[in-house]
């Protein structure tokens, strides 16, 4: 961790595991997906804007191509809002019976995280 992180060493890198833990998409898989309408359709917009989950999943992207070491302060705290994000989600649950193509599991890929891979 470079030390731009500013959060301290040890923190930094409970976080980096606690995000490799919580995202379970490769970075092609998570690209696939926000190619996808399904992924462009859900989430939270202010008005014809990209989703805020759509936006994060981009940045996961790239956040996943770069080294821990190369990693600023900035990166660690959205890795500390995708981790709180996922954790509150899974908490959720889905809201349709049939979760596999629920709304619910479309928001979590957009976060990098697929429910439904085992």
């Amino acid at each position: 961790m470079s030390k731009q992180a500013g959060t301290g060493d040890e923190d930094a890198a409970r976080t980096v595991a606690e995000f490799k833990q919580a995202v379970n998409m490769t970075p092609a898989q998570l690209e696939k997906w926000l190619d996808t309408d399904d992924s462009k359709r859900v989430g939270q917009k202010h008005g014809n804007a990209e989703s805020t989950g759509h936006q994060s999943g981009r940045r996961i992207v790239e956040l996943l191509h770069r080294h821990a070491r190369d990693l600023s302060a900035d990166d660690i705290a959205h890795m500390r809002k995708v981790i709180g994000y996922i954790h509150r989600h899974l908490a959720q649950g889905p809201t349709k019976s049939d979760p596999a193509s629920s709304d619910w599991r479309y928001s979590l890929m957009n976060w990098g995280h697929d429910p439904e891979k085992k």
